[in-house]
């Protein structure tokens, strides 16, 4: 059974295009425009709630409240335009699973909802088909593999989740934080050379894929259809 996500977003555009691509990824998605019409909807438990912070009248802040007194185990994203840091910090006070800062990537709402799912609830959530065809090569995330006409190749860890990050972003510019973000993850605070490194590695193990650089901001997967 599809995992159920409850998407609060007033701005209506980013709500029907979230919906689309959490949609298309196998949730079972119900949105709501305001937080009041959300908190009549606490006791439904869905598995997951998506809070903009910014909402017009109950804000992400009350809402999580509700929702944590509700059942504490609930596990909530926030989204977020206004200070970053700050919104974080106290997001994790209230016991937010993690936070994106706007604007952003729908697809990294996506790669940060299916992480959050697999930890929580293990593999149940997904039951897609995560093959990737571009070109020649085939990426599969289930068995974590790269395949060229047929052959494996030997990448890292790290060069395989960035790979898939590139991919599942394909054709859109990505900047080094995002990569940052979604490869290595909150807590990591070394160089963002680091970036700079493995996508040089895997643009030799891979040397049939467009990765286009923009100089002082980060990376883009061409792919000609």
């Amino acid at each position: 059974m599809a995992k159920r996500i409850y998407l609060v977003e007033d701005e209506r555009n980013l709500n029907v295009l979230l919906e689309k691509y959490l949609r298309n990824e196998g949730y079972d998605v119900t949105t709501f425009f305001d937080g009041s019409c959300a908190k009549k909807r606490i006791k439904d438990m869905p598995d997951l709630w998506i809070l903009d912070i910014m909402l017009p009248d109950i804000d992400g802040y009350e809402l999580i409240k509700y929702i944590k007194q509700n059942n504490k185990n609930t596990p909530v994203i926030f989204m977020s335009a206004r200070n970053e840091e700050l919104d974080r910090v106290v997001g994790l006070e209230l016991g937010s699973d993690d936070y994106l800062s706007k604007p952003f990537l729908p697809r990294e709402l996506v790669i940060r909802t299916n992480k959050l799912m697999e930890r929580i609830y293990g593999n149940e959530h997904n039951t897609k088909n995560t093959d990737i065809n571009i070109g020649e090569y085939l990426i599969s995330k289930n068995q974590r593999m790269v395949f060229f006409k047929g052959e494996e190749l030997q990448l890292t860890n790290k060069e395989f989740e960035l790979l898939s990050y590139l991919t599942e972003n394909k054709n859109n510019l990505i900047s080094r934080e995002q990569i940052l973000m979604n490869v290595w993850g909150n807590d990591y605070f070394g160089s963002d050379r680091v970036v700079d490194d493995t996508i040089r590695r895997l643009r030799k193990k891979a040397d049939k894929l467009t990765i286009e650089t923009v100089y002082g901001y980060g990376y883009k997967l061409v792919v000609r259809v």
